[in-house]
């Protein structure tokens, strides 16, 4: 009998999407090759997976033939010789028994597209998207998506793919800043470009780390520690889902046989509860809740509202949700970030009341309705309703494990979306990561130690050198402060820019194109051009501007402090639009910063503060959100932001 801690690390190993568990017997190869996949050219491509032990495998590819006899442990690796670019191949593996064989095969660049969010987000959800997915016509863009799937150990297992090519069928669904970067470089290098997108939305760094790189001293101590944690976890939240509900619901009863019961006007809510919209729901008492909640409203209409064109409007809602009226859906959306306007077909509203039901799925920390009041309303011809206020609310389902605390945990994202890829031949990696290791100052500064370590341990597990590795510097977000503060953001930014110390690696600074009240910036053309130019210097060595402005040293002169800059390209300007520089802060002996003025001078900038007669110190775009910001090069990148002091926190 399994005791706790095994059954739990049984449960984790199988708790990712699409698992399957190879037939030994047979001859089978890992998930990352398929039909239309992408091999990078001029390396050694590895191509592995499983079959019986002591068999003999044969690959062909484009001439080349290659053997190998599968182990005892019934595994098996051929390496395929270095290829120019081109195609499309075939690539054929057999032994005596069977055949696999795949088509449509390019040769060309292969980016790992790993991190967060904002790596994840989708083409769709990003601007100007029916135009860029309409004109999505590009075959030599290839797009592989390594779902979300964890585990306490490392595992060759993994679900993924297939590698698709692009078309507006399926663009939609790639990542958004991979492909805005596979469009910049399929312009500037002619080359085919495939994305590996292994990326896993509000993940920390740790995760993607391997328990060696974190001080582990094994692989099973850490996962031993991990399991405990996660076990203890996952009984404290079944205790106070219990203490909150009196009862663990774990079965959906709302939806029954595709029959939404919950919706129909005739239901009986007597029972439920109330609860003031809008808002996240663990705010108005269902902490720590995930799974679905429904939430009902009546609204009075006179028989001639009722046949009135008419929309429902919900404002946003964390994750999804499926609206209904008077039992009839009437749009559904799965994207925490979009406002839900649904049009109300005609015959569905009646004279009377009416029944509003949402059934709200949240994946992970907040859910439900949380936009402005103002955005909730229902809108009959020119008449607009508010819906704000008291709802009546059922938790239906309680979602006990769902990868939250994964994303947040040490190693188990390596195990699962990183260590069953090492080796595959790639040209280098972009990165898109760190909003979620800025939550303190603490940790915002120790990222300047865990980045560069995963870095160097990827590279030394991929065992191809030191291959680049790109990323995005965070963008702006959050309310502006009126005076200069410090920020957890601007010390994570520090951090990001203190990792181009290692070999091969660049940054793409988007402090310019960020959304106070968005963490994701919708602008990702922008971002996968910046990391576009970023690659051409770093990957492809060539002689261009890549990067805006950088800090490199200052000097004082009196009461004014003069500094001077890397990647100036063709000079120092204002960003259009603009006739005097923002975002400089300067300091006394006091350390205390307040805003200063500045102005360029030739390549250099020199800031001031009348009031300040000894200055020492002097920072740019130090906050969340220095929207204003706005030196730039005469290529139009925007300056890093920098500080010249080393102060400590206090």
């Amino acid at each position: 009998m399994l005791n706790q801690f095994s059954f739990l690390k049984l449960s984790l190993s199988l708790i990712i999407l699409g698992v399957s568990f190879p037939l030994y017997a047979q001859l089978s190869v890992s998930p990352l090759f398929s039909d239309h996949m992408v091999l990078q050219r001029n390396v050694e491509n590895p191509i592995w997976g499983t079959a019986e032990a002591g068999t003999q495998i044969q690959i062909e590819m484009q001439g080349q033939m290659h053997n190998v006899l599968v182990g005892k442990d019934r595994k098996w690796k051929i390496n395929l010789a270095p290829m120019k670019a081109g195609g499309p191949h075939t690539l054929s593996i057999s032994n005596k028994k069977e055949k696999i064989e795949f088509k449509d095969i390019l040769v060309g660049d292969v980016w790992i597209c790993s991190g967060q969010s904002n790596m994840e987000w989708s083409v769709i959800a990003s601007n100007n998207a029916k135009e860029e997915i309409k004109n999505a016509n590009d075959n030599q863009i290839r797009h592989f998506k390594i779902p979300h799937q964890f585990s306490l150990q490392p595992s060759d297992d993994f679900s993924g793919g297939p590698w698709q090519v692009c078309s507006p069928e399926v663009v939609g669904n790639f990542t958004a800043v991979g492909y805005y970067f596979a469009k910049h470089l399929r312009k500037t290098e002619g080359v085919p470009i495939g994305l590996l997108n292994t990326s896993w939305g509000g993940s920390k760094i740790e995760p993607w780390m391997s328990p060696e790189s974190l001080g582990y001293l094994n692989a099973a101590e850490s996962s031993e520690t991990i399991g405990r944690k996660m076990e203890k976890a996952t009984s404290d939240k079944k205790e106070n889902i219990r203490a909150l509900l009196g009862d663990l619901p774990l079965k959906e009863k709302g939806i029954v046989d595709g029959k939404a019961k919950w919706a129909e006007s005739s239901h009986d809510v007597t029972d439920w509860k109330s609860m003031a919209l809008p808002g996240a729901w663990e705010e108005k008492g269902l902490k720590d809740l995930d799974g679905i909640v429904w939430f009902r409203k009546t609204v009075k209409l006179s028989a001639a509202e009722a046949m009135e064109n008419s929309h429902l409007n919900l404002g946003k809602i964390d994750d999804a949700d499926i609206s209904y009226i008077n039992g009839i859906e009437i749009g559904k959306t799965n994207n925490y970030n979009t406002i839900r306007n649904y049009a109300i077909p005609d015959g569905i509203l009646k004279a009377g009341e009416n029944t509003i039901a949402v059934r709200i799925s949240d994946y992970g920390w907040g859910g439900g309705m949380y936009s402005e009041a103002s955005e909730l309303y229902l809108q009959v011809g020119k008449k607009k309703t508010s819906l704000s206020g008291d709802w009546k609310y059922n938790v239906d389902k309680v979602t006990l494990d769902n990868g939250m605390d994964a994303i947040r945990t040490a190693t188990l994202l390596y195990h699962k979306m990183i260590y069953p890829i090492l080796g595959c031949g790639i040209k280098g990696a972009i990165w898109y990561q760190g909003e979620s290791n800025a939550g303190s100052f603490e940790d915002s500064e120790k990222y300047a130690e865990l980045f560069p370590t995963m870095i160097k341990d990827w590279r030394a597990r991929w065992n191809m050198g030191d291959f680049p590795f790109l990323w995005v510097q965070l963008a702006n977000w959050k309310a502006t402060t009126e005076n200069p503060a410090e920020s957890e953001w601007a010390y994570l930014r520090e951090s990001q820019s203190k990792t181009l110390s290692l070999a091969n690696t660049g940054q793409a600074v988007i402090i310019d194109i960020g959304e106070a009240d968005d963490i994701h910036p919708r602008n990702k053309q922008d971002v996968g051009k910046r990391l576009g130019l970023v690659a051409q210097k770093i990957a492809y060595k060539k002689d261009l501007v890549y990067s805006g402005p950088t800090y490199k040293s200052m000097s004082i002169e009196k009461n004014k402090i003069r500094l001077s800059f890397d990647h100036v390209g063709g000079g120092l300007m204002l960003k259009e639009g603009t006739d005097e520089l923002y975002e400089f802060a300067i300091a006394g002996e006091d350390k205390e910063f307040v805003w200063a003025q500045a102005k360029i001078e030739g390549n250099e900038i020199v800031v001031w503060q009348d009031d300040i007669k000894k200055p020492i110190a002097v920072r740019y775009a130090w906050s969340d959100n220095p929207d204003k910001a706005n030196l730039y090069n005469k290529e139009g990148l925007p300056t890093c932001p920098f500080r010249t002091d080393e102060f400590d926190q206090e």
